[in-house]
């Protein structure tokens, strides 16, 4: 199925489909663009760092040891029927 638009169709390029030298920025735009996209970012606070942290970590935890359990189990298992 194809994919529509609204509104006015895709420009087309030139025939090569590379882009032209009106395309690009200079390396000095591009890192005050950077730098403007970086200022509009809502970092999170010391507090929320650390609490968005504890739950990665309790859950990689958890996650590991279900895992663990899981493999020991079937190592176990496979110890048993093939013994």
């Amino acid at each position: 199925m194809a994919t529509q638009t609204r509104g006015q169709g895709a420009e087309r390029r030139g025939g090569s489909g590379r882009a032209s030298k009106q395309d690009r920025t200079t390396p000095a735009l591009f890192t005050r663009q950077v730098a403007s996209e970086l200022r509009k970012v809502i970092w999170p606070t010391r507090n929320e760092l650390a609490t968005y942290t504890a739950v990665a970590i309790v859950f990689i935890v958890f996650m590991s040891t279900i895992v663990l359990t899981l493999d020991y189990g079937f190592t176990k298992l496979m110890f048993w029927v093939f013994g």
